[in-house]
């Protein structure tokens, strides 16, 4: 099968580049600019440059799948990258462009907490990214829902717990907590999410589902901090509890030179869990459960 997919080059993106060319399908990549991309080698992955939302559907032809992932976690207004442009915006256009090239199968990745009621806008515009998917009317489509997702994530260390290491564990020998640090989680494996992805795509059961994809087992923000600093080869740590009024301060002080965004702290205090046993029971996954030995990459990324 060819795949068309966007967003190949963020973290989730190269570990389903690399099971999509596994699993023996041909893959066109979409590439903003600049030059063949790290892991981009095998002859059958295609690259063609473009903007997500000036897509034409030449770029798509003779494409049977869609696999989109483009996402932000941060925006800067002033290069364009915002959550309505590149979620609910670039989402509308490929979904447009995809039907014109006669594309049949869409797999979308969202994120867990994606609503019209989200406490955040990167929730609002991801459902409303979603809205586009299932007002498709594709023959095929299905979306993914992932949760807090930890894996090697190579050199950019773009990945919630190596940023955890090396900007709070690393450098603090007492850990400044938000607020409680009571808050749920539940991490699954990026290598579980491109499982799902790829497979999402194949199963023709799968479609029309919306699919919450999160590990097995929850862990509060404090247990989490605990398992990565193990996983450091480190004592565990004594912790300070930052009142969350103090926390919304300093924020309104020194927001941009601090490591986490409003949006996120939001998303961070509200929790991010779900209901595992239909992401378990959909796809036939082999497990990288949150431990130590998962985490050994931490040690060389921080």
């Amino acid at each position: 099968m060819r795949v068309f997919l966007t967003g190949g080059t963020g973290f989730v993106g190269r570990y389903v580049l690399r099971m999509l060319v596994q699993a023996g399908h041909s893959v066109r990549c979409l590439v903003r600019r600049g030059g063949a991309p790290e892991g981009f080698g095998s002859k059958q992955v295609e690259i063609v440059r473009g903007d997500i939302n000036g897509l034409l559907p030449s770029l798509m032809q003779k494409c049977h799948a869609l696999i989109h992932l483009v996402g932000i976690i941060r925006e800067d207004p002033r290069a364009g990258i915002t959550f309505d442009a590149l979620h609910t915006g670039a989402t509308r256009n490929v979904v447009r462009v995809a039907k014109q090239a006669g594309i049949e199968r869409l797999v979308y990745v969202s994120a867990n907490g994606a609503s019209q009621e989200g406490v955040s806008r990167y929730q609002t515009t991801k459902w409303q990214a979603e809205e586009a998917v299932r007002e498709s009317k594709l023959p095929h489509w299905c979306i993914l829902r992932p949760g807090l997702i930890f894996g090697d994530p190579g050199l950019e260390r773009e990945e919630f717990c190596t940023r955890l290491a090396a900007d709070l564990i690393h450098p603090f020998k007492v850990i400044p907590v938000f607020g409680n640090g009571e808050y749920e989680l539940q991490p699954v494996s990026v290598e579980e999410v491109a499982q799902a992805v790829v497979q999402a795509m194949e199963l023709k059961q799968l479609h029309g589902r919306t699919i919450c994809a999160v590990g097995r087992n929850t862990y509060t923000y404090v247990a989490l901090i605990d398992e990565i600093t193990r996983a450091l080869g480190l004592k565990v740590r004594r912790k300070v509890r930052i009142p969350l009024p103090i926390v919304h301060a300093g924020m309104r002080v020194a927001g941009q030179l601090l490591p986490i965004t409003r949006d996120q702290l939001r998303m961070l205090i509200a929790g991010n869990t779900g209901d595992s046993v239909e992401f378990y029971e959909s796809f036939i996954l082999k497990e990288y459960p949150f431990n130590q030995e998962t985490l050994a990459y931490l040690r060389e990324r921080t």
